[in-house]
């Protein structure tokens, strides 16, 4: 392999992801939501999974407990997430939608349905199966 043209695939992963959450938070803005792409992931994690643990919030949606943590207290405070000590162990937390963040989810979901439909314009399946295989690869190779 060529390290002229493996050099590159950081920059190229970074400047997609740049352009996606750029894109999404102008789509967000547009439409009244008060949301970061991070927000909406703890938003969509817990949609379809509550409560859920605040750790293992951090974990399915790869992210590093601090961060979580930042996001979860600010979601808190907006009223769109509910936190609650874990009645066996107090240093555990349950995280768990709010109606208003129920509402906010359902609001938001279809605008980065949309974004993501206009990124994948003009490609199928075996693209999303090369992307995910070679992605899978590229972390797996750098996690050994």
């Amino acid at each position: 392999m060529d390290l002229n043209k493996t050099k590159r695939f950081g920059v190229h992963l970074d400047v997609t992801l740049k352009v996606i959450k750029q894109d999404l938070l102008k789509r967000f803005r547009e439409n009244g939501i008060d949301l970061t792409p991070e927000q909406w992931t703890v938003l969509s994690e817990l949609a379809g999974h509550e409560p859920i643990y605040q750790r293992e919030l951090a974990e399915s949606t790869f992210k590093d407990a601090p961060t979580v943590s930042r996001i979860i207290e600010l979601l808190v405070k907006r009223g769109y997430l509910s936190r609650v000590a874990d009645e066996e162990d107090r240093r555990r937390f349950l995280v768990s939608l709010t109606d208003e963040g129920q509402q906010i989810y359902d609001k938001s979901a279809p605008v980065l349905y949309e974004a993501r439909t206009l990124g994948w314009d003009g490609l199928g399946d075996k693209d999303y199966e090369d992307l995910t295989r070679i992605l899978g690869k590229i972390s797996k190779n750098i996690s050994k």
